[in-house]
């Protein structure tokens, strides 16, 4: 009985071509807004949680003030280069401690003149940071303690300042301070925030200081864990040590913010998987919006084929096989806009993932539900028409003109 139902649901459906599309397009539509957001949303999660990891390994980052990002520290006072050796010399589980101090010079090469971020810190920075040189060298201990003018920069500041000639040797100028380029980083691209990390000139802190901004404020501490050991441990002691640095009593608040990355990238993460979450669940409001397209044009077919229905019921058909015929006609036809809605967002998804420059990731989960909701759709909203057709006098039918 079931298969001959979905023969003659098959059959109804090549009879009306045009009209069976237009009626599945609120389906199509809804299943494939769904897949390609959570798709899109899986995707910029999954380069959140590598570009963190790309920073480099068990990273941390102490800063003025109580929390991180845009005015942090406007109102605590910064760090000194006193405080990140203490923390190197009195913190024995680190790696690595590296501190920052950055500021907008405009650099200058010839007739080219490029504003960049210019970011003064010690040696321990490219191994902190996991940044790789691609040509020619980073500064040593020497010249990061002397204050030499030599820099490494950028790919994005090389493009905008030499084109295609080679800056190794070359010397530009930061506002009023001529500097070696003695390197250049390999290509990162954009990060998470959209902030290009290849419009970057790193020079040694000491050179930084004294040359560019003219004070001995350091910004930031960025600090990288040894493998296997514990970083809330580590986080706990660094609060404690820096409490006592900065003279605060047991009643008074911490005035800096100690952040480990892995709790950056839960939180940008978790950022990520609600706004794809809320986004998909308003997406789905337009399959509610198909199966009442669904339900109207079924309603419609039964009022076209009440003769044959009539007919039907007259020669002897159950009112359930009437039910059945008309109840499968709606799941066939939410179940094929489902399918064309799951090889639409499939392409589109792959086309979007290029061109956000973001991973596709294939999530088989989303896929199912989406095609598992689209005939659940058609039972739901095809089951009033489907049992009104059921409920037909055979001779009232018989009549209908």
């Amino acid at each position: 009985m079931l298969g001959n139902a979905l023969l003659l649901a098959l059959r109804e459906l090549r009879r009306n071509v045009m009209r069976s599309f237009l009626t599945m397009l609120g389906i199509i539509i809804g299943v494939a807004s769904v897949i390609i957001l959570v798709t899109l949303g899986g995707g910029a999660t999954k380069q959140v949680t590598e570009q963190i990891s790309s920073l480099g390994s068990n990273l941390m980052m102490v800063a003025p003030g109580k929390s991180m990002g845009p005015g942090q520290g406007a109102n605590s006072a910064p760090f000194k280069l006193a405080d990140a050796e203490a923390i190197a010399r009195e913190i024995t589980a680190l790696r690595a401690v590296a501190p920052v101090a950055s500021s907008a010079v405009t650099s200058v090469f010839g007739n080219e003149n490029w504003s960049s971020s210019v970011t003064g810190t010690t040696e321990a920075y490219f191994d902190v940071v996991n940044r790789r040189i691609e040509d020619g060298r980073v500064f040593t201990q020497s010249e990061a303690r002397s204050g030499v003018a030599v820099c490494v920069i950028g790919e994005t500041v090389r493009e905008k300042l030499f084109g295609g000639q080679d800056p190794i040797g070359s010397k530009i100028r930061l506002g009023k301070v001529s500097c070696e380029v003695i390197g250049l980083l390999e290509a990162k691209g954009q990060s998470t925030m959209g902030q290009d990390q290849d419009d970057v000139i790193l020079m040694p802190l000491r050179t930084f200081q004294r040359r560019v901004v003219g004070n001995d404020d350091v910004s930031l501490i960025q600090v990288s864990v040894k493998d296997g050991v514990s970083t809330d441990k580590v986080k706990m002691d660094i609060g404690r040590l820096m409490r006592v640095r900065r003279h605060l009593s047991s009643n008074e608040d911490d005035n800096f913010s100690v952040m480990d990355l892995k709790e950056i990238s839960t939180m940008l993460s978790g950022t990520t998987r609600v706004l794809t979450g809320l986004l998909g669940a308003v997406a789905a409001v337009s399959l509610l919006v198909g199966g009442i397209g669904i339900m109207n044009i079924m309603l419609v077919s039964v009022t076209e084929r009440t003769r044959e229905i009539g007919t039907r019921l007259a020669i002897g058909a159950l009112e359930r096989e009437v039910l059945l015929q008309f109840l499968v006609e709606s799941v066939v036809l939410a179940s094929f806009g489902g399918l064309i809605g799951i090889v639409l967002a499939l392409g589109v998804s792959l086309g979007l993932a290029a061109v956000l420059q973001i991973p596709f990731v294939f999530n088989a989960t989303i896929v199912v539900v989406g095609f598992a909701f689209s005939g659940v759709i058609g039972v739901v909203f095809g089951y009033f028409p489907a049992s009104k057709a059921a409920r037909l006098d055979p001779i009232e039918a018989l009549r209908h003109e």
